[in-house]
């Protein structure tokens, strides 16, 4: 091969290096920023009211289980959990009766959102929720959730500080077995949000001083926040709402906060087209909304461009030590963030997946670029400038 794509490719190769090692950087500043914030105990006292607003539609088998995680919170502060459907229809109102029986002394609401206000049927029922909300502090996470007992305190404490407009939290994908057990689809995607999607979360953060983005696992913020951008209502074509919440409130010159308590959400069975158009949709609504960086998201695959450099130099011994180097960060990223930071489990098991992930992984970010098209929740739609349109 000639010597010109030998050098792109280590060219590429060494830009993805210098990437898994502000990554490493990135984990250790967050893992000791929160270190210090918890030995010096701020804002522990700080609980105030709160209102949880779960958008829901249909059920699945680990939904309830999530449910039962808000209802048993240790936490000083009132708050209530606010259930919205479509139609009272919804296979998701019975287990909202049955969590109402179960825990009577919990605040919890069922509420019917018959408008569709926008594209996103999600954002539309979130829009007729917070109307319905009690307490100036709301919470919005999705469906599938689950959470530990110390959930609402440690997100809330957050809040003690007066610039703090949005708090949100990093997030494990659980794996779910299916008929034939846990797919190696639903495994990619898991050890991919571990070691791959989080790592480049706490990478903005540094580099950014701070973060300007929600994710969907938790979106805490106020009615006051919301009222200066305008209302959820601005977000009812949006695909990636989590994200342009938080871009919003960081235009408007509040705060938005990393918080260390971690999330579980659910990792259905995939198959492979059920996990490319999941990774597909992600990828092109992460394309839209940040528009150069994941433009130069590619280069962060060190793994692959090692090996397209390996066989660009004909197995030279040089281009296998620089593949080892690469193989060595790629785990120590995976292990730091994934074990350290996420204490998530499941990539232990999965860390020989590293490769192939990665490999999935920059398939999934050259192929975004091929067109505009999502499917989410059965349903085809065209992006424009992150909005959508029914196809």
């Amino acid at each position: 091969m000639s010597t010109g794509i030998e050098i792109v490719f280590v060219l590429l190769t060494l830009s993805g290096l210098a990437y898994l090692l502000i990554a490493l950087w990135g984990a250790r500043s967050f893992a000791h920023f929160w270190r210090r914030r918890r030995a010096v105990g701020e804002g522990v006292a700080f609980a105030p009211s709160v209102s949880i607003l779960k958008p829901v539609k249909g059920a699945d088998e680990r939904m309830y289980a999530g449910f039962v995680s808000h209802c048993v919170q240790e936490y000083a502060g009132q708050f209530e959990l606010l259930f919205g459907v479509s139609s009272l229809d919804d296979p998701a109102v019975a287990e909202v009766e049955r969590l109402r029986g179960e825990f009577p002394d919990c605040a919890i609401r069922l509420v019917e959102c018959p408008e569709r206000l926008g594209t996103s049927g999600k954002v539309s029922n979130l829009v007729q929720m917070l109307r319905e909300a009690r307490y100036e502090h709301v919470l919005i996470n999705d469906s599938d959730i689950f959470v530990g007992p110390r959930y609402l305190a440690r997100v809330m404490a957050c809040f003690a500080e007066e610039r703090v407009g949005m708090v949100t939290a990093p997030y494990v994908g659980r794996t779910l077995a299916g008929k034939s057990g846990v797919t190696v689809w639903s495994r990619l995607e898991a050890l991919g949000i571990s070691t791959d999607f989080v790592p480049g979360v706490l990478t903005a953060r540094m580099l950014e001083g701070g973060i300007r983005f929600g994710l969907g696992s938790t979106l805490a913020t106020t009615k006051t926040a919301l009222a200066k951008i305008g209302g959820l209502e601005g977000l009812v074509e949006s695909l990636a709402d989590d994200y342009e919440m938080g871009a919003r409130i960081a235009a408007a010159g509040l705060r938005v906060e990393l918080s260390d308590e971690v999330v579980e959400t659910t990792v259905p069975a995939y198959d492979f087209r059920g996990c490319w158009e999941h990774q597909m949709r992600w990828a092109r609504s992460t394309r839209d909304s940040r528009k150069w960086g994941y433009a130069g998201l590619g280069v962060t695959y060190a793994v692959p461009w090692a090996l397209a450099t390996m066989l660009a130099s004909g197995f030279a011994l040089w281009s296998l030590s620089l593949l080892s180097l690469v193989l060595l960060a790629r785990v120590a990223v995976a292990l730091s963030v994934g074990v350290g930071v996420l204490r998530d489990g499941q990539v232990l098991r999965d860390l020989w997946l590293l490769p192939v992930r990665d490999l999935f992984g920059l398939a999934v970010w050259a192929w975004s670029f091929a067109g505009d098209t999502v499917v989410w929740r059965g349903e085809r739609f065209r992006l424009r400038d992150g909005r959508l349109e029914r196809v």
